[in-house]
């Protein structure tokens, strides 16, 4: 267990020893071997680790959708394993409504999340105004670009008014220059909000630009090979990339995913 196991000591999160396996055929495969992790209020986490490592089963798992095998899931000290509707979630592909304009989208989460229809509606001009987008309210998602579909996808998730949100690759589809824009944006949003983050990537250097801490994974059954501090102060220099200690970290992580420690 890397973490206590109550609210006392400020975690938001704590996963103690989750087990998760699937049955294929006539054997039973394991996918998390009793994962534990843990995120502080207001923390930005990011797992890294092989594809098919089980990371987005454990945000199933966080979230609800799921049960494990074994172990359990605590938000603020409180046992919410197997309970859905606690967390805001952000898939890797943007999960909008196509039938909704984009004010709708962001709306209809809002009425989700108990708001009237019209304090929703008075909300989602507010916050598509805020992040450049109030000249496509009315525009229906396939107008969007990818990076715009992700904003809208992401300010959907920021609106649930859930302490812990679970991104899951939300850049991956992306263009590097676009990605990079996202990855900006998206820690400009965070630091004036600083809900608990826990995020999933394949990226290094994301994980590091983005990150408090990391947990690095290992390929399934997955569990925990490292966890690692970011040193970096906030907000993040733009040129942090070029720091010796990022270099250094970057190694690392790169070292422990190819299992050379």
């Amino acid at each position: 267990m890397n973490g206590p196991k109550d609210s006392d000591n400020g975690y938001k999160l704590v996963v103690d020893g989750i087990a998760k396996s699937y049955k294929r055929g006539k054997e039973r495969v394991p996918v998390l071997d009793e994962l534990s992790l843990n995120v502080r209020a207001g923390e930005f986490v990011t797992l890294i680790g092989p594809s098919g490592s089980g990371k987005s089963t454990l945000f199933r798992l966080i979230g609800g959708v799921e049960k494990p095998d074994g172990g359990r899931v605590l938000i603020d000290g409180g046992d919410v394993t197997g309970k859905s509707g606690l967390i805001s979630y952000m898939p890797q592909q943007a999960a909008l409504f196509p039938w909704l304009s984009v004010a709708g989208n962001i709306a209809s989460a809002l009425v989700t999340a108990g708001a009237s229809k019209q304090e929703a509606k008075a909300l989602a001009a507010e916050w598509l105004d805020r992040i450049g987008l109030g000249a496509f309210e009315a525009e229906y998602p396939h107008v969007l670009s990818g990076g715009m579909q992700q904003r809208v996808s992401f300010l959907r998730a920021l609106l649930m008014k859930r302490d812990l949100m679970c991104l899951d690759e939300p850049f991956a589809a992306l263009d590097a220059l676009t990605r990079a824009d996202m990855q900006k944006w998206l820690l400009e949003l965070w630091e004036a909000d600083r809900r608990s983050v826990l995020f999933i990537t394949h990226s290094i250097e994301e994980a590091l630009l983005l990150s408090d801490r990391i947990y690095v994974l290992s390929a399934a059954p997955a569990r925990v090979v490292r966890e690692i501090a970011v040193p970096f102060a906030r907000p993040r220099r733009g040129d942090v990339w070029t720091d010796p200690a990022f270099i250094s970290l970057k190694q690392e992580v790169l070292a422990l995913l190819e299992g050379r420690r």
